[in-house]
């Protein structure tokens, strides 16, 4: 019961911000003097302070309370084909840290090495020793398989798919006691979008990401859903034209293959257009670009296609595009709207999201935290105290 208070103590000042004893006894249904007690507790052991008196009101002035944010820290990493990110948090979701490189690696050996590495760094210059992270949580490409210690469904980091190599991730970033998560990307997207971005109290959604692959994160109520094998919202292997057979089944999927960056350039240049990049065919269209123009077009069809595929499944209230193609809804979003009318009896809102290229490291950070405001109870001791009362 005395662990239960702390918890209700420590949620109120999470939730609501700084109070008072009375406050937090009127916000929580606790007698004066339980509160008073779980506050001592919790003072002693690190994860509240007092912030001033209150002078509101007759009377005495109160003392104020708040949750302390550096009763620990949380990393969230990104690992992209092109681009390695990493923020430190404290336990209110402030960056106290962040670090982003390019990933030139060529083996996996080497990208788990300079993701390890490359945290670190991040902790450090945070001022913080290995010991003060709590939780971090890794986004990557593909479907992480905890039991085979495998990453499936990752073809463009190169050797990520061996099998024991989400082990050696796992350890490499855990040697200091961090609880250690490792997460679909697209997911974590949808997760940071729901949390800090375009779909802030949204229920159901779905975040698709285009840009070197192409995938989707699911929320259901507010919670990611995976499937029963984690592989929900595994879009590149929608079947788009003939289906493969077996022995010809193609790596990247074909709705990869179909929508992704390169088959963007591909279409580009099939038409004459010098572009070098996804991103030199919207320029091109946003100037004006008729060949671009056709092209983006044809690149909305397809995304409405998937987006029809799973609007007929889950009826999500809102598509959130993203990626390095998907964050281009300006010029994608109304085609797709007239093409899904024309197909679905709902038409599910389109927009673009509003963290651009952080988004999957937003939801890493708000994953970890959910964890760490867990974790930080049991590392500070207080279920031992409360189990002695």
């Amino acid at each position: 019961m005395r662990a239960l208070n702390q918890r209700l103590v420590l949620e109120r000042l999470r939730g609501q911000g700084e109070a008072t004893r009375p406050q937090i006894a009127a916000a929580t249904g606790l007698s004066k003097p339980t509160v008073g007690q779980a506050l001592l507790d919790l003072e002693q052991h690190g994860l509240v302070r007092t912030t001033g008196r209150s002078l509101a009101g007759p009377g005495r002035a109160a003392v104020v309370y708040r949750a302390a944010p550096d009763a620990g820290h949380v990393v969230g990493v990104d690992i992209g084909r092109r681009a390695i990110r990493i923020a430190v948090a404290d336990l209110e979701g402030s960056i106290v840290a962040r670090l982003d490189e390019p990933n030139r690696c060529r083996s996996a050996s080497a990208l788990v090495r300079t993701v390890s590495e490359s945290v670190e760094r991040a902790v450090a210059s945070a001022g913080l020793a290995p010991h003060d992270v709590v939780s971090t949580v890794v986004g990557t490409p593909g479907v992480p398989d905890p039991a085979t210690g495998t990453v499936h469904r990752a073809p463009n980091l190169p050797g990520w798919e061996r099998r024991g190599l989400l082990h050696e991730l796992v350890a490499a970033l855990s040697g200091a006691g961090s609880d250690v998560v490792v997460e679909n990307d697209a997911n974590l997207c949808a997760v940071g979008e729901h949390a800090l971005g375009a779909a802030l109290g949204v229920d159901v959604l779905v975040c698709l990401t285009v840009g070197t692959g192409i995938g989707m994160g699911l929320l259901v109520e507010g919670r990611v859903f995976r499937g029963a094998h984690g592989a929900a919202g595994e879009i590149a292997d929608l079947p788009f034209g003939p289906l493969p057979t077996a022995s010809g089944a193609r790596r990247p999927g074909p709705m990869e293959t179909a929508a992704a960056g390169q088959a963007v350039v591909s279409a580009a240049r099939s038409l004459g257009l010098a572009a070098r990049s996804a991103k030199d065919v919207f320029r091109l269209a946003r100037g004006g670009d008729s060949m671009a123009l056709r092209v983006v077009a044809e690149e909305a069809e397809k995304l409405a296609y998937v987006v029809a595929a799973v609007t007929a499944v889950l009826d999500p209230r809102l598509i959130v595009l993203g990626g390095g193609i998907g964050g281009n809804a300006d010029l994608l979003a109304a085609p797709m709207r007239e093409a899904l009318a024309a197909t679905v009896p709902v038409v599910p809102e389109i927009v673009a999201g509003q963290l651009g290229e952080d988004a999957v490291l937003a939801g890493a950070i708000a994953t970890a935290l959910g964890t760490a405001r867990e974790l930080v109870f049991d590392r500070r001791g207080l279920r031992r105290v409360a189990g002695g009362a």
